[in-house]
């Protein structure tokens, strides 16, 4: 049985190929409807992660959740999320560093995708990616399966200096698709970060502005000094450590607005009002 907060998902392995190797990961899976890919945030699947996934199977969506790295259900600490941090950096599946080439682990995450959609039908999966996999999203968007990508709190390459501020973390010619399935066959991207979040800085987004156009829609949640909401300059987790229940908090609307998003891109039992 899947730990903890994860009881109530399906757990299944899933295979598929990272650098010319087959690599078998464990995928949990719950809810009905449209299918959405949720990729999680370091350090790992822990209890508010998987409660923003718990609110997207409620709101009428099937949840494919990808153990990516850490301890499925373990709580949030410092110690566990620099872990995590150092594990990703070395790990070769992910190029933290990388201004324009996608990490590798987008090949194995585009299959999983692929397999959604076969599954579940429909026009395509959504694809949503947090932090360190924030813009693994935007990398999945060159697989025709995925329609609704989003992007909360890409931080991709690490922002080391003004050039990988800017960058997206997607090589050229993943971008010229994306730019032709934008513009071709109307898939936006949707975008989350607080204003004062230094890894993921406005230039990421001023980028993706530019290259998308109309097609891209970034919302920017003020963390700056005296801001109405009292959240911390080092607010940073749009949709897990900081969302918030109360009505018309910034977070809520956020939240509100992604699973929006999903319903009018997916569509199927989830557009219903």
């Amino acid at each position: 049985m899947p730990p903890g907060p994860l009881a109530a998902y399906e757990e299944f392995p899933f295979t598929a190929p990272v650098l010319g190797e087959e690599v078998t990961r464990v995928v949990y899976r719950r809810g009905a409807g449209p299918g959405v890919v949720i990729m999680h945030e370091v350090p790992g699947l822990y209890p508010q992660v998987v409660r923003f996934a718990d609110r997207v199977v409620d709101a009428g969506f099937t949840v494919f959740l990808p153990h990516l790295f850490g301890e499925p259900g373990r709580e949030l600490s410092t110690t566990y999320a620099l872990e995590g941090l150092a594990r990703a950096c070395v790990a070769r599946e992910f190029k933290v560093f990388a201004a324009k080439a996608s990490s590798p682990i987008t090949e194995w995450l585009r299959a999983l995708c692929r397999r959604a959609h076969a599954e579940l039908g429909g026009p395509g999966v959504g694809a949503l990616g947090m932090c360190i996999t924030g813009n693994f999203a935007l990398a999945l968007m060159v697989d025709p399966s995925v329609m609704a990508p989003v992007l909360s709190q890409p931080s991709l390459p690490f922002a080391m200096g003004p050039k990988s501020k800017a960058a997206i973390h997607v090589s050229d010619e993943e971008l010229a698709v994306i730019k032709r399935r934008a513009r071709e066959e109307g898939v936006d991207v949707l975008g989350l970060r607080f204003s004062h979040d230094f890894m993921c800085p406005g230039a990421r987004f001023e980028t993706l502005r530019r290259e998308l156009g109309e097609h891209f829609e970034g919302i920017e949640i003020d963390s700056g000094p005296g801001n109405p909401n009292g959240l911390a300059r080092t607010a940073h987790s749009v949709l897990s450590m900081e969302l918030r229940d109360d009505a018309g908090h910034p977070t809520q609307q956020a939240l509100q607005r992604v699973l929006g998003f999903f319903r009018e891109k997916l569509g199927g039992a989830a557009a219903a009002p």
